[in-house]
This record gives structure tokens, sequence and C-alpha cells, in this order.
């Protein structure tokens, strides 16, 4: 009888004497709702679950903190910036994957300019072809003039042949001067896109020759 009973009393004591070391180890939650109410506990605290609850030692201190579950809205903003975190990291590694292309490429500044002026000399003289077209275009223009000169007066008589061959001639002629300004407009663009190696590459090497030192 005797056992039984201190059995049954010592229970509930051996019970919260088990909590308290759970609490113990877990840590102490304590927190304050949003009507100024300060709650403690050995568990995570309903009455606090929209907010921040911190988590104490058994000496007080501060062990850890414990945000409240995010809401829907909050859970899909997090997502996006994280992709956007995700495709900033990925295009700082393109970058960098770039920046070693480059410089396997172009070991030094010699061998960049070389690439460039070997680049721009191509563009030129196709240029150079162009302008030598369309002076033959002209001095046949000039000669077309002539012939045409001689239907003035009646110019619904000028045979067909010679005006599809004038007409050909204005065609072709436009073509080549466009041709001219897409070319110029192509030693701008491959001068900016050396530019901007130049920009990438001049640290590289900077580093490359102080690690060479």
């Amino acid at each position: 009888m005797t056992t039984q009973w201190a059995g049954a009393s010592l229970a509930p004591w051996l019970m919260i004497a088990m909590g308290e070391a759970l609490a113990q180890s877990q840590g102490i939650y304590t927190c304050v709702d949003k009507f100024g109410r300060k709650f403690t506990a050995d568990r995570p605290i309903p009455e606090c679950m929209d907010r921040e609850q911190k988590i104490l030692n058994p000496s007080g201190t501060v062990k850890t903190i414990v945000a409240p579950p995010k809401s829907e809205k909050e859970l899909a903003d997090l997502a996006v910036q994280k992709k956007k975190e995700a495709e900033i990291k990925a295009q700082i590694e393109e970058e960098k994957k770039r920046d070693r292309a480059l410089i396997g490429r172009y070991p030094n500044k010699a061998v960049h300019d070389k690439t460039r002026a070997e680049a721009l000399k191509e563009i030129r003289e196709v240029r150079e072809m162009a302008v030598s077209r369309v002076k033959e275009l002209m001095a046949q223009r000039d000669k077309l003039a002539t012939e045409l000169e001689f239907y003035k007066k009646e110019p619904e008589t000028v045979p067909v042949i010679l005006r599809r061959r004038a007409e050909e001639n204005t065609r072709n002629t436009s073509e080549q001067r466009q041709f001219i300004v897409h070319q110029d407009q192509e030693v701008v663009r491959v001068n900016a896109r050396f530019d901007d190696e130049l920009t990438r590459l001049k640290p590289q090497w900077a580093q490359r020759s102080t690690a060479s030192n």
C-alpha cells in the first residue's frame, strides 16, 4: 500500500521533472502578444504565432529567435527573390566563364590589338570593293544618261531594254551605298566589342603580371 501510494504521488513530480529537463534542453519560449501580454512556455506559444518568439537559455540569455510562419504572399515574394538571386548568381558565373575564355584567347594586349586590326581590315577591304562598285555604276549611269538624252523629248519611246538597264543601275547603286553604310556601322560595332573586351581583360592581365612577378 505504501509503495503504491508513493508511486502514485511521485508520478506527477516525475513528469514535471522530465518537463523541466526537456525545457532546459530545448530552451524557454517567451513573447509578447498583440495585446501586450507576456508569455513564457517550454514550447511554441500559440498566442504568438503571428510574431517572433525568443528561445532563452536556462541562464536567461537569448538562444535563438523563431520567426512567425510566412503568409502565402511572403512565400511568393521569397520565391521571386530567390529566383532573382539565382539569376544574378548565374549571370556572375557566366561573366566569369566569359572572362576565362577571353584571357585564354587574348593572353596579352598585343594579341588583342592584332585581332582587332585584322577584323577591321577585313571590313574595310569589303567596303573598298563596294566603293569601287559604286564608281563603276556611276560611270555606267553617265553612259545611260547620254543614251537617254536622245529620248528626252519623247520619254515614252525609250526602249524597254534601256529603261531596264537604267532601273537596274539605280537599284544596284542604292544597294551598294546601303552596304557601305552597313560596313561603317560594322566598324563601330567591332570597335565597341573590342573596347568592351579590353575593359574586361585589363584587370586580368594586371593580375597575371602581378602573380608572375
